[in-house]
């Protein structure tokens, strides 16, 4: 953790002075400061939903990789390698750590389903390239009420911020994409059928309300629950008819990685 540089896996407090160093790129101190800014402050006399985050912030246990590019290979590598260093170390850094990954924008106009597709680009990058095999225990087809996304052998919950959102500030980003990947570990105790999952539940829905202004998202609902489906809230439409008809995401239970191309066949960098 904490090695050179902004592709790397970062603590909080290393992420936060390495934006502000000179020659660091813009976008990543944007994407920085609009986060932690959005997650701790108000909006409509309402906090940001998820408490839950907004108290990962002010505690300074989130976990963070700065991705230069939505679809270069080697950018894609390093949040590969960032995100299994992550799910190594996790659970040891802080009770509540997701990582959050900052892409930078990409060149030219982009309408919402170049977002949505950015997005699948980059989960299915990930699941390509991932040096462990699908858990046994979670289903192949995105039509299951209980799958989800799977990478380094762990089920994942990655809810995504982007810039095409009008009303729904919750999940706007003024910069670009933003993911942030939540291991379903973290949400042990906080199921749809326990009383803590059902309360936190209704109070992050009721500051949804308040906080964007707008009904919570049809989409919006709870792994493992019929009718609900993960994989259609990890960005949600704006506009309908831009957002992906079926799941995006090719699914190969085995492992089908090859070699990092970075990597010189004597093990060191070409």
């Amino acid at each position: 953790m904490n090695e050179p540089g902004l592709s790397s896996l970062l603590d909080q407090s290393t992420m936060a002075e390495r934006v502000v160093r000179s020659g660091s790129p813009a976008w990543a101190r944007r994407h920085f400061e609009t986060f932690t800014d959005g997650l701790t402050g108000e909006r409509n006399g309402s906090p940001f939903p998820c408490h839950f985050g907004t108290n990962a912030v002010q505690r300074g246990d989130l976990l963070f990789t700065a991705v230069p590019s939505l679809t270069a290979p080697d950018a894609l590598f390093d949040l590969r390698d960032a995100m299994l260093e992550y799910l190594d170390a996790y659970d040891e850094h802080a009770d509540l750590a997701p990582l959050v990954a900052f892409f930078a924008p990409p060149e030219g106009a982009f309408a919402e389903a170049d977002w949505h597709e950015a997005l699948w680009h980059v989960l299915q990058f990930l699941h390509v390239n991932d040096p462990e095999p699908w858990p046994d225990d979670i289903p192949t087809d995105p039509d299951d009420a209980r799958w989800e996304f799977c990478f380094g052998g762990e089920p994942l919950f990655p809810t995504s911020r982007a810039p095409f959102y009008d009303e729904r500030m919750s999940r706007f980003s003024p910069v670009g994409l933003e993911i942030t990947f939540q291991p379903r570990s973290l949400f042990d105790g906080l199921t749809h059928d326990t009383e803590a999952g059902r309360h936190a539940r209704e109070v992050i829905q009721g500051r949804l309300g308040e906080y964007d202004g707008v009904c919570p998202h049809a989409d919006l609902g709870d792994w493992g629950v019929e009718g609900d489906r993960e994989w259609r809230q990890y960005l949600f439409f704006d506009d309908e008819s831009q957002f992906p008809e079926e799941c995006p995401l090719t699914v190969t239970p085995e492992v089908t990685a090859m070699d990092d191309p970075r990597v010189a066949t004597d093990g060191g960098r070409p």
